[in-house]
């Protein structure tokens, strides 16, 4: 099984908006992409300094798929509306 996760620190301009928008448009993924096998998002109550807004954590069976995912359009889709609002990533892929 593949895991990727994705951290997120959104621009301050319409924050709370923008986040509410990505986590609604990034929990439709699962029933367009037949490869995404789950899919969890988390939105960051803790506030820290330290702290990203929002996490995704998602699955797959295999790299294929994780591949597939990454060029499919309504992924496209959502990561155009992210590179807009969002000032940082951090991703990790790996195997379980």
């Amino acid at each position: 099984m593949i895991v990727h996760i994705v951290m997120f620190k959104f621009k301050e301009h319409d924050k709370e908006q923008n986040i509410l928008k990505i986590k609604e448009m990034l929990e439709s993924l699962p029933s367009k992409i037949e490869e995404l096998n789950t899919m969890e998002v988390g939105v960051d109550f803790n506030g820290s300094e330290r702290a990203y807004d929002m996490s995704l954590y998602s699955t797959f069976d295999t790299k294929h798929g994780l591949s597939v995912y990454a060029t499919h359009p309504a992924h496209l889709e959502v990561l155009s509306f992210i590179k807009e609002v969002v000032e940082t990533t951090k991703v990790v892929d790996y195997e379980k």
